[in-house]
């Protein structure tokens, strides 16, 4: 008996309740349920998306495949994220060998690039040409595709083409964020035509075509990366930066590559947790922070509780300690994976938190073994297909709609990854940003907090896909999720809503909205200050159980969708 469920009120299931057999796993203690399907799960940032995904599935393609086309839709459905122009990072998991592969398409620095060009008396340069870093999104996703696609690429592409050619219809969202964007976005007279009339943002309702993003995305479908890094689309992208006072050559493109980097893992409480190796850091954050809190019996605290919300940010702080110090692109800095992901390590720094006192941040060290300033406007999409195969995909162009610069005749954004360098280090007077790890360098990638997911049950089996954007509070996102649900033993969709906190070395303890007076006067007690912030990331996720999938997605941002068969 297949079911596909996604929200239905308690007095309609009691109609049914009696004839739903024990296979279904529904369980009604839960607030929140999940879409269920048992043949294969899309979940992404945009129902656009989400429902090319799901139609190239239809069609035969594989997970890899659906993934790729939600790839290039988000590009013309969600610009604020989705996009031609970043960078980003892939988990694929074959069913058939259990294994686990994984893609680096970070964006790289330009051969000219030096720190000195990107510092102001006001801090580092945010937008404009000269933040655009090289992009990587065109060549992962062309590489997943090619290595492990079943469809062929112009197939998988003929939706984006379809989307940016015919036009979709502006939502509440868009504009919404159109309204935040005007910072970079009027400043390039290309991007204000494009996405304002005057200096308004596209009217709600309307209909917004994109021609030459449409061409390009042709182009590619027709041609493949080698048009984007060596041909037609590499002309544009270098003329128009270079000038305009930017850094990117047409060399800079053509020596770009996506790179397979070997998945990093631990294991928390009998389960594996796999994720994305540095230049990824949100991947090491997170398993460290999992490998303290291990160390802790938070179950026994209660989920949210002041106790287990104290252990938590104290493991978390830790964990980024090191990232300011350890952390950088493995072709260019030897990041000390192995001591980092050491139980042992893990539980010396566990010993120094006490049970009812906040740790100050001068007396968090990183571990001795020999800050950048990230954005909330990323990106991730899961997707689990009919043979088990899975992807879990995270990209960025950095900023909401990243530097604000549309390349002219190719009618994407470009991104502003150049700022996430370490551009003081040298400066013993500056506070952050002088971590050696994550020094500018030519065509070094720099480090990221994106850190697409997965984790195994204590038998082996795939039980999780996940991912979220959300800039330096992903990592910090993801273990709450992962510990609600083995902890805690919330409901998938009850783990992903239940409200977050999100801490890092020198700043406030941030909670979201939901959390108890009485719970938050505790932790004032221990020493944490409290703020109050909007919503944390956008968790984008797909969980296996008893042969059933369950697609859950985060309605912290708008129009997302999870859609199963």
């Amino acid at each position: 008996m297949k079911i596909l469920i996604s929200y239905i009120g308690i007095g309609f299931l009691s109609l049914f309740a009696n004839n739903l057999t024990s296979q279904t796993t529904l369980d009604y203690k839960n607030r929140i349920h999940s879409e269920i399907s048992d043949e294969f799960m899309v979940v992404s940032q945009n129902h656009h998306a989400t429902e090319v995904g799901y139609e190239i599935l239809e069609q035969g393609g594989n997970a890899v495949d659906a993934a790729v086309a939600m790839g290039f839709a988000l590009a013309v459905t969600l610009p604020r994220a989705g996009n031609l122009g970043g960078g980003g990072f892939m988990l694929i998991y074959d069913a058939k060998t259990n294994k686990i592969s994984s893609i680096d398409y970070r964006s790289a620095a330009p051969k000219s690039a030096r720190s000195q060009m990107y510092l102001t008396e006001t801090g580092v340069v945010r937008f404009g040409h000269l933040v655009n870093a090289v992009p990587g999104t065109v060549a992962g996703l062309v590489k997943a595709h090619k290595e492990h696609g079943l469809l062929k690429l112009s197939q998988i592409m003929k939706p984006s083409i379809q989307l940016a050619q015919k036009g979709i219809e502006v939502s509440h969202d868009l504009n919404f964020v159109l309204n935040f964007g005007k910072q970079s976005m009027l400043k390039n007279p290309i991007s204000k035509a494009k996405f304002y009339d005057g200096e308004d943002p596209l009217k709600i309702n309307s209909l917004f075509k994109q021609p030459k993003l449409a061409k390009t995305l042709r182009l590619i479908s027709n041609k493949g990366d080698e048009v984007f890094y060596k041909g037609q689309i590499a002309k544009w992208i270098s003329e128009d930066s270079l000038k305009n006072g930017g850094l990117i050559t047409m060399a800079d493109l053509a020596t770009y590559e996506a790179k397979e980097r070997l998945p990093i893992e631990t294991t928390y409480r009998g389960y594996k947790v796999v994720s994305m190796p540095p230049a990824a850091s949100g991947g090491l954050v997170l398993l460290q922070t999992l490998n303290i809190l291990e160390n802790f019996n938070i179950k026994s605290l209660g989920h949210n509780s002041a106790a287990a919300i104290h252990y938590l940010s104290e493991s978390m702080i830790r964990a980024f300690a090191d990232r300011a110090e350890h952390h950088g692109d493995p072709d260019f800095y030897e990041v000390p994976v192995k001591n980092l992901l050491s139980k042992e390590y893990s539980k010396e720094s566990s010993q120094s938190v006490k049970e009812d006192f906040k740790t100050p941040p001068e007396l968090i060290f990183p571990g001795d073994f020999k800050r950048s300033d990230e954005s909330p406007d990323t990106t991730h999409l899961s997707v689990v297909d009919a043979d088990g195969n899975a992807v879990s995909l995270t990209y960025t162009l950095g900023s909401s709609f990243g530097s604000g610069i549309t390349v002219e005749k190719a009618g994407f954004l470009l991104n502003n990854q150049m700022r996430n360098f370490s551009h003081y280090y040298g400066d013993e007077e500056a506070e952050y940003g002088t971590s050696e790890a994550n020094r500018l360098e030519s065509g070094k990638r720099m480090i990221s907090t994106q850190a697409p997911t997965m984790v195994f049950d204590p038998e082996g089996n795939l039980h999780m896909i996940l991912g979220s954007p959300g800039g330096g509070r992903i990592p910090n996102i993801l273990s709450q999720i992962i510990s609600n649900i083995i902890d805690h033993d919330l409901g998938y969709a009850e783990s992903i809503m239940a409200p977050r906190i999100n801490q890092r070395v020198g700043g406030d303890l941030e909670v979201e909205r939901g959390m108890s007076p009485d719970t938050l006067n505790l932790l004032k007690s221990y020493g944490h200050t409290t703020k109050p912030t909007n919503t944390m990331g956008s968790v984008q996720a797909v969980f296996i159980k008893d042969n059933y999938l369950y697609g859950v997605a985060d309605t912290r941002r708008p129009d997302a969708l999870a859609k199963g068969k």
